[in-house]
């Protein structure tokens, strides 16, 4: 996935310009995704299943919504770099395990756990 290669070289030209790489050890990297993924979260609060479904029909809170999961994705590049990871190989093993898992004659519909799949 080339995309994923471009944005993380844009996102480290980024960092670097900052100086912010001294604050990005991989223990504060993963802080800062569950803290942005908190503000993900944070949006749906007190709301019905209903408006958090309308959210990405609302202009600001559609803006909200796309600033908060690019922050994520941004963090998740950051801690994929440190840790040596190649993100979209990491995706496309982790489909390959899940699919083991989760056959589709037994988990078609289903929403149990792969350990209670009968």
């Amino acid at each position: 996935m080339g995309d994923f290669q471009a944005l993380t070289a844009a996102l480290l030209e980024f960092r670097d310009a900052r100086d912010w790489k001294q604050f990005h050890s991989l223990r504060n990297l993963i802080t800062s995704l569950n803290l942005e993924a908190a503000e993900l979260l944070e949006l749906t609060q007190w709301q019905s299943d209903a408006e958090v479904e309308a959210l990405p029909t609302r202009p600001q809170a559609a803006e909200a919504l796309s600033d908060e999961c690019a922050d994520i994705l941004l963090y998740l590049l950051l801690i994929a770099d440190t840790a040596g990871i190649d993100l979209a190989e990491a995706a496309r093993l982790k489909l390959l395990k899940n699919a083991e898992k989760y056959p589709v004659d037994k988990a078609y519909g289903s929403r149990a756990k792969y350990s209670e799949l009968g």
